[in-house]
């Protein structure tokens, strides 16, 4: 009876190893095709495209590998009344929904050991194993096992013992089945008996228990499954457990390694045993529960080779998969809403969810490609390895050889570059990276195959994020957000890659191009200055370092191994396709508080160092440490501008749905050095050094500097402007389009600079504000359009040359006053609300306001810059001609002091009026000299009329001497005759001459009687010392228009002399 009875636990041994009922799910297939047809149902609404696939099930992780590999997201709790709908006629029972937050912990994965097993059949006094170690003194110890205990009720049964030479009950668990269908466990130290208490169901599954003791207060604790179930203190303390001992598993030692009893035997089966000389804390015996053993402090570790195996007792190697702890996903009840959860593990349809836009785009980039470059890659492959539309299918499970196969390919095909790459073949990459990631993890892995699949998803990655793909990385920006997608992913197989480290094996290293990965098996104790530190290259300046405070925390929770993931992806691989991508909306992320916020402008952040990251695995799952990292910076783009540095890193956590986004949330910067940074983050993730980049305003001190200089100089040209307009009425100057022109442009000019000087006391009355903000447009703007007809009239007067003047004094003030009004009013009308500034009397920068002056200045410079160089060429034209008909010996460099003479003073005199001075305003903002520059010559510039068009104005001094001239002859008139010596030529000349200056045109004379000639001497003269530029415009209008005024006779009467009364402008083009 005792032999069948063995027999059968063998059978119920063997077959429990492969049946867990908490978890027998878990070993389907997780993709379950319940109908050959399987299809998508796609509802959009306003929060965007919810897509259910009928007939497809899965669990919580590979749901969400799906929708991902779709370029969506497992849904939230769709509230839409069209998805609940489809849901209703879909589905009945629980679907899966994503998290809000981060995700799940990510899956747990089963681990595969062969195990010894120790069978115990029916009680007996001879079964019975017995450790092959010397115990030291223990004020502290933890026992762990799996075990199997028997169904049968009331049955005690010991599962360790430890005597001593002075005392056989130094240590000791024993248990039974209570008839509450739980087994009751009990912890006997030096004698002291604990009470029976519940510990873990009666089941006949497997299950892993824990029992504690130290001397400390005599704290005790019993446990079974990854929780304490029971626990006290004051159980014999103060007493250490005596050395020398004697452990033996399934029976109660009642002498010294002997004296067994039949009714106190274990009967079940027992493996994976441990002790360690300390008490475990809840993370080590999680460990000890995933069969990943701590070290720190083991005196025993479960080892054929240190077990004395009773020859009666049965000893089984059978697989043992080591158990998982069983999550809970979130559900939503399709039929009534309501939200449950469900093992994680459960195969359930489910809800895929693409952001507003996401659906669309991604059918539009399908439609567009051609598929060239996956038709190659699947011909290579001789397999579907792409495919241009992924997401209407099941793109099917992927084995660990496969996938290094294709990936293989693809490098191939991506590093040929036969085929261009478009944005669906990107995507179509993408997508079937993230299927790579997907593979089980865990799994047994002989042949290495993992490692090589790490390569080849290395080298593809690499290869993705080549300055040729930036195109496509833009065209899909609106699908994946940004390439840090490709960054995640390295992440997750560098952690995959960890499984495969062991005691021999305690590194793994992977570098393709620019993108390495490094996974690390840490000893905590083997750390001599108690730091890690990882550098990025060997001897290169980029490391990241977890500090001492860190590992001291770690040893502090009993840890005495980590895992340590080190990835990086050097500047060059994502200066191209990421560039400041994840700032949302411009968000500034910091500023440095050194400089004021009213001194700087914020311009843009991009990432301007390699992207580096730590991440700490304790039993694959991440355990948050804070550290220290020194990257280099780019900043040799930016002389001219603040460049900021931002210790940074990339929270994936932040929005699942957007990507995550750049975050310096716990970071700070420790050292600042022109190309190099030094942080401090208070977590580990991946990090970078965004450089925010300002434009940096002027000081208090500067701007008052500047506004005085502003105040002087509006003053100036405003006085100056006023004289030169009364002039122009008092002299008596005759009328004409260019003094007509001349008048309306100091007007506006002058009202402008007014308001403008007026505008400081005005702004701080918001109502008078807002009235001189729209006067000052208004004036300013005249300003410029008169400046742009004093351009026109100086094309039709010398480069085209019309001669009608009918109707066009019309035309001009249409566009001098005219147009400055409907601009102004149509601003006003539409741009009310924002049209002044904030903190001045001006026009605003918000809704592109300051372009309904900026637009028409630029208008105006252009056309005037035009013209003015028109004139120059026509004026150097004849300047070289009139040169050689004067002096034909003349020099080589001679001629040419003459042609640069006639291209700079044209310039000088016509600047003012075409108001070609305010282009230095286009570089005020480089620094404070190109500031004063503007300043000096935008303010001054009534000043500089004033003195061109006044003061060396011909027309202006001729007028003024006639009235000098006139006033002589009325005193000398009322002396002795009425004599009207402003009347007659004749008389007037010989003074004209003995001062050198030709007589002037007068309006009523004949023709014959206004032109003088110079003498031959006169002639030579002006030959010698070049050609006579006018100085102004009305000497240039009035040469022309005394040429015009020539009678045929008297021009072959004269055709020699009035050559050299020829102005510089020839009278139409070249």
């Amino acid at each position: 009876m005792s032999g069948r009875l063995s027999w059968f636990l063998l059978l119920l041994l063997i077959g429990s190893f492969f049946w867990n009922p908490s978890n027998s799910s878990s070993l389907l297939k997780t993709l379950k095709h319940t109908a050959p047809g399987a299809f998508p149902a796609a509802v959009e609404t306003s929060s965007g495209v919810y897509e259910f696939v009928r007939g497809w099930q899965l669990d919580w992780w590979d749901a969400h590998n799906f929708c991902d590999q779709r370029f969506a997201q497992l849904a939230v709790e769709p509230q839409d009344e069209a998805v609940t709908e489809l849901l209703q006629r879909k589905v009945q029972g629980p679907i899966w929904l994503g998290q809000r937050t981060a995700l799940l912990q990510r899956r747990q994965q089963k681990r595969t050991h062969t195990l010894p097993s120790l069978v115990f059949g029916a009680q007996t006094d001879t079964r019975h194993a017995r450790l092959l170690v010397g115990f030291p003194t223990l004020a502290a110890v933890t026992v762990c096992t799996h075990l199997q205990w028997d169904l049968a009720v009331g049955k005690e049964g010991t599962i360790f013992s430890y005597a001593v030479p002075a005392f056989s009950n130094e240590l000791l668990l024993r248990g039974l089945t209570a008839h509450d269908g739980l087994v009751h466990l009990a912890l006997v130290v030096h004698g002291h008996h604990s009470p029976y208490l519940p510990v873990f169901p009666a089941d006949g599954g497997w299950h892993h228990v824990c029992a504690t003791w130290e001397k400390w207060r005599g704290r005790w604790a019993l446990g079974a499954d990854g929780e304490m179930r029971a626990g006290a203190q004051s159980l014999s303390p103060a007493q250490s457990l005596a050395p020398g001992g004697v452990f033996v598993i399934g029976q109660d030692q009642d002498s010294l390694g002997g004296n067994f009893k039949k009714e106190e035997a274990f009967r079940g089966n027992i493996t994976n045993l441990s002790v360690w000389a300390r008490v475990l804390g809840p993370e080590q015996l999680d460990m000890a529960r995933a069969c990943k053993i701590p070290s720190e402090g083991l005196l025993f570790g479960w080892n054929r080779g240190a077990l004395e195996i009773a020859p009666t007792l049965q000893e089984v190697a059978l697989p043992f998969r080591c158990p998982m702890p069983v999550e809970e996903c979130p559900t939503l009840d399709a039929g009534s809403g309501a939200l449950r959860s469900e093992p994680c593990l459960q195969s359930l349809p489910f809800l895929c969810h693409y952001r507003p836009g996401v659906y669309q785009r991604l059918r539009e980039v399908q439609k567009t490609a051609d598929g060239e470059f996956i038709s190659r890659v699947n011909t290579l492959a001789n397999a579907t390895v792409l495919s241009r539309d992924d997401f209407a299918k099941d793109p099917g499970s992927l084995s660990v050889p496969e996938a290094t196969s294709f990936l293989g390919i693809l490098e191939q095909a991506l590093a040929a570059q036969e085929t261009p790459l478009q944005a669906a073949d990107l995507l179509a990459v993408v997508s079937f990276l993230k299927r790579v990631i997907a593979i089980q993890e865990g799994e047994q892995d002989p042949s290495g195959q993992q490692e090589h699949l790490s390569q080849s998803f290395l080298a593809v990655a690499a290869l993705l994020l080549e300055e040729q793909t930036e195109t496509q990385w833009l065209e899909i920006k609106e699908i994946t957000r940004s390439p840090m997608v490709l960054v995640e992913s390295v992440d997750r197989i560098a952690i995959s890659l960890s499984l495969l480290l062991t005691a021999e094996k305690s590194i793994i290293s992977i570098q393709k191009g620019p993108i390495g990965i490094e996974a690390r098996s840490l000893n905590l104790r083997d750390l001599t200055n108690g730091e890690y530190y990882f550098k990025k290259i060997p001897g290169g300046p980029d490391y990241i370092q977890v500090p001492f405070e860190e590992i001291r925390k770690l040893q502090g929770r009993g840890l005495s191994k980590v895992t340590v993931i080190n990835t990086w992806f050097a500047y060059s691989a994502l200066q191209h396709s990421l560039g400041w991508e994840g700032q949302e909306g411009g968000k500034i992320l910091s500023q440095d508080v050194s400089i004021p916020e009213e001194r700087s402008k914020y311009l843009s952040t991009q990432v301007g160092s390699a992207i580096i990251s730590s991440i700490v695995l304790i039993n694959l799952q991440e355990v948050s440490t804070a550290v220290h990292f020194h990257l280099l910076h780019q900043t040799q783009d930016f002389s001219d501008k603040l460049v900021e540095p931002i210790c940074a890193f990339w929270n994936f956590s932040t929005s699942s749905e957007a990507g995550g986004s750049w975050s310096n949330e716990g970071c700070a910067v420790t050292a600042q050095h022109p190309e190099s940074t030094s942080c401090f983050c208070n977590h580990s993730t991946n990090f970078a050094i965004l450089l925010q980049v300002f434009d940096v305003q002027r000081s208090s001190e500067e701007e008052s500097v500047l506004k005085t200089l502003s105040f002087i100089g509006c003053g100036v040209s405003f006085c100056a402007l006023i004289t030169t307009f009364i002039l122009f009425l008092a002299v008596g100057l005759p009328q004409s389009e260019r003094t007509t022109v001349h008048k309306n442009l100091i007007l506006a000019l002058a009202a402008a600079e007014a308001l403008l000087m007026f505008s400081e006391w005005a702004k701080a009355k918001k109502v008078v504000c807002m009235v001189l903000t729209a006067f000052l447009h208004l004036f300013f703007m005249a300003a410029f359009t008169w400046m742009l007809v004093e351009g026109l009239l100086l094309w039709s007067k010398v480069v085209a040359v019309n001669k009608s003047e009918d109707g066009r004094m019309r035309f001009y003030y249409m566009i001098g006053w005219g147009l400055p009004v409907v601009v102004v009013g149509i601003t006003l009308a539409f741009s009310f609300d924002g049209y002044m500034a904030d903190h001045h009397c001006w026009l605003s920068l918000r809704k592109g306001v300051i372009w309904a002056f900026a637009g028409p200045v630029l208008f105006v410079l252009t056309v005037n810059t035009f013209i003015l160089f028109r004139v120059v060429i026509v004026t150097v034209s004849s300047a070289r001609r009139r040169s050689r008909m004067l002096s034909p010996q003349h020099s080589l460099e001679r001629q040419i002091g003459v042609q640069i003479w006639a291209t700079i003073k044209p310039v000088l005199v016509l600047l003012p009026v075409l108001g070609l001075t305010w282009l230095g305003s286009m570089l005020a903002h480089l620094s404070m000299a190109w500031a004063y520059v503007s300043i000096i010559l935008n303010s001054f510039q009534g000043l500089y009329i004033f003195l061109v068009y006044a003061v060396y104005n011909s027309e202006v001094r001729f007028a003024i001497q006639r009235m000098k001239e006139k006033k002589k002859a009325l005193l000398f008139t009322n002396c002795s005759r009425p004599i009207n010596y402003s009347s007659s030529p004749r008389n007037a000349a010989p003074q004209e001459m003995e001062k050198g200056i030709p007589p002037v045109v007068s309006r009523t004379s004949t023709p014959a009687t206004a032109i003088w000639a110079p003498s031959q001497g006169n002639i030579v003269r002006q030959g010698n010392l070049g050609a006579k530029i006018p100085v102004g415009i009305s000497s240039i209008m009035s040469s022309k228009k005394s040429m015009e005024k020539r009678s045929p006779r008297d021009e072959e009467g004269h055709k020699k002399k009035t050559a050299v009364e020829l102005t510089a402008f020839k009278s139409s083009g070249f």
